[in-house]
C-alpha cells in the first residue's frame, strides 16, 4: 500500500498542526533491544559541532527539563521526547541535549529517538492525541500556557520536512513571567525528532524554523 502525508490543518480542540499517513499500519515489536552503535551516533550528531542557525551555541548542554510539571498528563507526554524521555515501546536508540540562544532565557530542547519497524509513526500518532487534549499548560506558582496554532512560517514547513508533523505555540506566563515555547515533533523514516525552542520575552519563529531544519539534517547525515 502506498503511504504519502495527509495534514489535517488545525485541530479546533487544541490549535495544532498535524499530518497523518492514512492507510499505514504498525507492528509489534516488543523484543527489540537498544542499539548501542545507534545510540552512540545519535550522540554524536548532536554533540559533534552542530550546524546551528546563527544566535545558537553550538556547545550542546544536558538534556533540558521544563521549567514546571504541568498538571494535565497529556501536556507532559508532549514535552517529554526532547526531554529525553521517548516513548520506549520498540525504541532502539535516543539522544538529547540542548543548546543556549543569545535572545532572553532562550534555549533550544532536542531530541532524536529512532525505532523499530512502523512504531515511529504510531507513536507521532498518539503524541498528536495527546496534544489535541492539551489546551493549556499550568502549574503552581503562576504558570498558565495556552496553546494556539503554530505561527505561519512553520505551519508552512509542515510540507517541506519529514513524513509528518504535529506541534503549537504555547505562550502565557511562567511564574508570572511572560513565556513562550514551541513545540515541534516530526517523522523522518524511522526517527522521531523533537524540538522545544523557549524564551522569556517570546520566540522567533523563522529561528525556530532554522533550528528545526538543522536538527533534521543532522538526524538524516
Amino acid at each position: 500500500m502506498e503511504c504519502g502525508l495527509r495534514m489535517l490543518g488545525l485541530v479546533a480542540t487544541g490549535g495544532l498542526l498535524a499530518g497523518s499517513l492514512a492507510g499505514c499500519g504498525g507492528g509489534a515489536h516488543e523484543e527489540v533491544r537498544p542499539d548501542a552503535r545507534a545510540t552512540a551516533r545519535l550522540h554524536e550528531v548532536l554533540n559533534d559541532r552542530p550546524r546551528l542557525p546563527d544566535g545558537f551555541s553550538p556547545r550542546a548542554e544536558r538534556p533540558w527539563r521544563a521549567p514546571f510539571e504541568p498538571k494535565n498528563t497529556d501536556c507532559l507526554t508532549v514535552l517529554e521526547p526532547a526531554a529525553g524521555r521517548a516513548p520506549t515501546r520498540a525504541l532502539t536508540a535516543q539522544a538529547a541535549v540542548s543548546y543556549r540562544g543569545d535572545e532572553l532565557g532562550e534555549q533550544a530542547a532536542v531530541g532524536l529517538a529512532r525505532y523499530a519497524g512502523s512504531e515511529a509513526e504510531e507513536h507521532l500518532g498518539d503524541l498528536a492525541e495527546a496534544m489535541a487534549e492539551c489546551r493549556a499548560m499550568r502549574s503552581p506558582g503562576g504558570t498558565r500556557l495556552r496553546l494556539r496554532p503554530l505561527p505561519a512560517p512553520l505551519r508552512e514547513m509542515g510540507d517541506e520536512v519529514g513524513d509528518e508533523m504535529v506541534g503549537a505555540e504555547l505562550r502565557g506566563k511562567l511564574k508570572g513571567y511572560p513565556y513562550v515555547m514551541d513545540v515541534v515533533l516530526v517523522r523522518s523514516g524511522d526517527t522521531l525528532v523533537s524540538v522545544v525552542h523557549t524564551g522569556l520575552a517570546g520566540v522567533d519563529p523563522e529561528r525556530t524554523r532554522q533550528l528545526l531544519g538543522a536538527v533534521l539534517k543532522m538526524a538524516t547525515a
